[in-house]
């Protein structure tokens, strides 16, 4: 069975991401061709950057990093939920991108995004990101505004219309994901 895990992709206090996952989770969980699991990044305490060696070399030496690796790679595929800061995504969720490298290799992604231009932003710049890690991003996206998916700016209250593009980018990732599984598989 396909694994794919739903990053939550902030550490800011007050953060949408979490209901915005939990939300994806929810959708995702009514489906029968992966298994899915959030992945939080606050939960690994990942300071800034501190390994000495390039992440490509394989040579972990910190246990918060190594911890990481391990849960990474137990996965096929991955949707990443991110805000968008400042035209780009959250530091955060480079940061823990950065800290490994075989563990994304081969593998699917999409992407679940908001702001107030729906996070398309941040997107693009994720959608680099995943090209320089060897893992395959699907087209679809779910764009979500904070202008009319959030009440106040605050409450998640996303409109009934964006859980079929939720489902339509889980069609692409788990078609890709199996795809990428067979070819990690004969290596």
């Amino acid at each position: 069975m396909l694994k794919t895990a739903v990053i939550i992709g902030s550490t800011r206090p007050g953060r949408h991401s979490e209901a915005v996952a939990r939300w994806v989770y929810e959708i995702a969980k009514k489906r029968n061709d992966s298994e899915f699991e959030l992945v939080d990044i606050k939960d690994y305490n990942l300071p800034l950057l501190d390994e000495a060696i390039p992440p490509s070399m394989d040579q972990y030496s910190k246990s918060y990093t190594k911890a990481w690796a391990a849960k990474i790679d137990t996965f096929d595929a991955f949707v990443f939920v991110t805000p968008e800061y400042n035209h780009s995504t959250s530091g955060a969720l480079k940061n823990a991108i950065d800290f490994i490298y075989k563990e994304w290799n081969n593998k699917a992604a999409g992407f679940v995004s908001y702001g107030s231009a729906g996070g398309t932003r941040a997107v693009e710049h994720l959608r680099l990101i995943m090209g320089e890690l060897q893992i395959a991003d699907v087209r679809a996206q779910v764009m979500l505004s904070l202008f009319t998916d959030f009440e106040n700016f605050t409450v998640f209250k996303p409109a009934a219309f964006h859980e079929k593009s939720v489902n339509t980018m889980l069609d692409q990732v788990i078609a890709w994901g199996k795809a990428l599984k067979t070819l990690r598989q004969k290596r």
